[in-house]
């Protein structure tokens, strides 16, 4: 294995240069940087994490917290993230909240023991209260992504949550329902009530009632949709012809459901959704639903943090991202 001289003899450079060029700690010249890039890949050199992590502060690495990784959503956000990082020279530290502001306090510890570079949070309910101030206090960079928190003074990126739902659920009241079920994420995420928002303002903007005995509790969960479809869809005489599903796993556990009750989508129930699944053109029926740019989500998330670790001091960024509306057929429509 090459040492940093090697490096630097076989660039026709100085050890200096190698080093501000491995350890990022200088601008130098790109094609300066080119030589000793290919030098250090010829002579099989390999940096030293904690070495370089005394000289320059930084240990190239970031935490990632996020709920729900079995969820595709979850797993394709990381996925991107980590893609971002890895071609920047970051490795990530990944950990699991389960939507719990406890648990979320104790991997942040984790984090912060391992001296990352700064983190990537899916902020869990409370979590402005629990376990967000002692990263804050900390100085480390923070990213929030998917759920915006007011007040907490860090970049933030989520998708539209409101406005997709008022298309979505306004084209049940198109085609000619008036009583629509809806079924609800976890509660205390401003992504859920966002979504619920933007449910209500479809439905009050067409004159129409919310019942609250079609609202259902899916807390984000297949097995908690499924049970509570077969509440809501149960009982044939109240039993509504459409639902709003507010998140793809509810979606799996709501059809779950309406299968276990020998009911049709789109024949019995129109049914639509908020976040679209890779093989939703090819199911039967074609889900209507919207999409989220969970790509640029996680490659912006990472740049904002690497902005922020590089020493940018501009004020917080709170962005949006755009969503895709796939009109199918899971809807009623031909």
């Amino acid at each position: 294995m090459g040492t940093m001289a090697d490096v630097a003899r076989a660039a026709g450079v100085s050890v200096t240069t190698v080093s501000h060029v491995l350890n990022q700690t200088r601008p130098v010249n790109p094609d300066t940087r080119q030589k000793v890039l290919e030098a250090a890949a010829a002579t099989g050199f390999r940096r030293n994490a904690l070495a370089t992590a005394l000289v320059t502060s930084r240990t190239h690495s970031i935490g990632v917290g996020i709920s729900a990784l079995q969820n595709p959503y979850f797993a394709n956000l990381v996925h991107s993230i980590e893609e971002r990082a890895s071609a920047r020279g970051y490795t990530i530290v990944m950990g699991d909240t389960h939507d719990n502001a406890d648990v979320e306090s104790r991997l942040f510890e984790s984090f912060l023991d391992r001296r990352v570079d700064g983190l990537i949070v899916a902020p869990a309910p409370g979590a402005e209260v629990v376990s967000l101030p002692q990263v804050v206090a900390s100085g480390t960079p923070l990213v929030l992504i998917d759920r915006h928190i007011p007040d907490v003074a860090c970049d933030q990126l989520a998708p539209d949550n409101v406005e997709p739902v008022v298309t979505i659920t306004k084209h049940l009241i198109e085609r000619g329902h008036r009583r629509i079920a809806v079924m609800a994420g976890f509660p205390g995420l401003q992504s859920t009530s966002e979504r619920l928002q933007g449910f209500r303002m479809a439905m009050e903007g067409a004159g129409l009632e919310v019942d609250p005995e079609l609202c259902g509790q899916g807390n984000s969960s297949q097995e908690d949709a499924f049970t509570e479809t077969l509440r809501i869809f149960g009982p044939e005489k109240t039993r509504p012809k459409a639902i709003v599903v507010l998140n793809n796993a509810m979606t799996v556990g709501t059809m779950r459901g309406l299968k276990e009750l020998s009911l049709r989508v789109p024949d019995d129930v129109a049914l639509v959704c908020y976040d679209d699944f890779e093989w939703a053109d090819l199911f039967e029926p074609r889900l209507t639903a919207i999409e989220q740019d969970i790509r640029s989500m996680g490659s912006q998330a990472f740049d904002l943090l690497l902005e922020r670790i590089e020493g940018s001091t501009a004020s917080p960024k709170v962005l949006r991202i755009p969503t895709t509306y796939h009109h199918r057929n899971s809807c009623g429509c031909k």
